[in-house]
């Protein structure tokens, strides 16, 4: 029987509403019969802004309460930035669908006073604004004069906070700065040689109920097949070293005719210790390519790297 209605959940964030809204629009369009309703609601991360992410806990601080709405059968599927999604899901739940990936690098903004500066001509002590442990850690090994500061908030308030001062610049994903429509704030897209992307960074991911066959029937039709390709790898990569979002682990990944090649990273919070390494593979087998290349790292002692982190996190 054909589904005639789906509800969404979604984080209320200005962020999450621009890319559920593209969703729904998407299989509106790819599904002219279906009624599609969107669930908003808050999360623990969008809560909790006086904290670090990273003294909060995790693991699910922007899925948690969207994954309770599916399992009492109170929404048919949620959507996620797919950095944001744990790579271990709850007990009946999946990862329905991937959607194609905007730009996942990391990019720089500054405010009025130092718009000739690019990250690598900022003045010592210059105040970069980051709550991502992984950027944190990449740019203290390149640029230990730096002055890193926490910050927190949605992207038009942290953009205000750099406007007023309180930071010379900040460190964002473009993707998400490209989907509000903030791309000319866009001063300098970072290299991969300085900071590596999140896991999942730039796509979407649709989360539904596992056995809903017409559910995941539905959100198949917005898969990329390159991009899950990508960011199963990554996600494997990411799922075999037991870390989380906010944890410094960093990932590039490409397709060259039939070969899937994955770039990772683990770095220590105070940027002095940082493993890189490149494993490649046959895309028919992306997680396999992901376990091989955390595998290699774990040789080159990122579990000592991450058990630090562990302990000085719960301490």
């Amino acid at each position: 029987m054909a589904l005639d209605q789906l509800r969404i959940a979604s984080r209320r964030s200005q962020l999450a509403m621009v890319q559920t809204k593209w969703v729904k629009a998407e299989l509106e369009k790819a599904h002219p019969n279906l009624s599609i309703t969107i669930e908003a609601m808050a999360t623990q991360g969008d809560k909790i802004l006086d904290v670090a992410l990273a003294k909060i806990g995790d693991k699910g601080l922007f899925t948690k309460e969207l994954e309770a709405q599916m399992l009492l059968d109170r929404a048919d599927i949620a959507v996620h930035s797919l950095k944001d999604l744990p790579t271990n899901l709850p007990k009946g739940l999946i990862l329905g669908s991937i959607t194609q990936r905007e730009d996942p690098s990391d990019a720089l903004v500054v405010n009025k006073k130092n718009q000739e500066h690019s990250l690598e001509t900022l003045p010592k002590g210059a105040v970069v604004g980051t709550s991502s442990l992984r950027r944190l850690a990449q740019l203290r090994f390149h640029y230990p004069h730096l002055n890193f500061k926490d910050v927190r908030g949605n992207v038009i308030t942290r953009l205000e906070k750099l406007d007023s001062g309180e930071y010379d610049c900040l460190i964002l994903a473009a993707a998400g700065l490209t989907r509000l429509g903030f791309a000319d704030r866009i001063h300098q897209i970072i290299p991969s040689e300085i900071s590596l992307h999140a896991v999942g960074q730039g796509a979407l991911g649709i989360e539904c109920v596992e056995g809903k066959e017409e559910v995941l029937q539905v959100i198949k039709s917005l898969e990329h097949n390159e991009t899950s390709q990508r960011c199963l790898a990554e996600r494997s990569f990411l799922r075999e070293l037991e870390g989380g979002c906010q944890v410094p682990i960093g990932v590039k990944t490409k397709i060259e005719n039939n070969t899937l090649i994955l770039e990772g990273m683990v770095a220590s919070l105070d940027g002095k210790k940082l493993i890189r390494d490149i494993k490649k593979g046959d895309l028919t087998n992306p997680e396999g390519i992901g376990i091989k290349l955390a595998n290699s790292l774990k040789d080159q002692g990122a579990v000592e790297i991450l058990q630090e982190i562990f302990e000085t996190s719960r301490s």
